[in-house]
């Protein structure tokens, strides 16, 4: 991955860890890796975890951040959390979405997604 994207992405993810801190979750781990791929967020509410992919898109000229969850990366997303699930014994979770968006230089706009996949 270019420098450029890396430099996005870690972006999308601080800015998606805020929004939900802000909204009452509690960030356990960051870039958790798997052998099937990387958890961007894991989080909790209320009992429950939440394994969060976070999607951030500086430009709209390839459409919403949303839109480079493909099936493919769906089953990747799907077995990761199965696995850290499993491994560290947790029954009641889910995995959400976050669409990080700039569209101006004041916030980013921000979408999530729960139980998405």
């Amino acid at each position: 991955m270019s420098g450029y994207r890396q430099k996005i992405g870690a972006w999308g993810e601080n800015a998606a860890a805020a929004y939900l801190q802000k909204r009452g979750y509690a960030i356990l781990a960051r870039n958790q890796r798997t052998p099937y791929g990387e958890i961007d967020i894991l989080a909790e509410k209320d009992g429950f975890f939440h394994f969060i992919e976070v999607k951030a898109r500086t430009t709209a000229a390839f459409g919403p951040p949303e839109i480079a969850i493909t099936p493919r990366k769906q089953e990747h997303m799907r077995a990761a959390a199965e696995y850290y699930a499993a491994e560290h014994g947790f029954e009641h979770w889910q995995i959400d979405v976050i669409a990080v968006e700039r569209k101006s230089e004041v916030a980013p706009t921000i979408t999530h997604f729960e139980n998405a996949i």
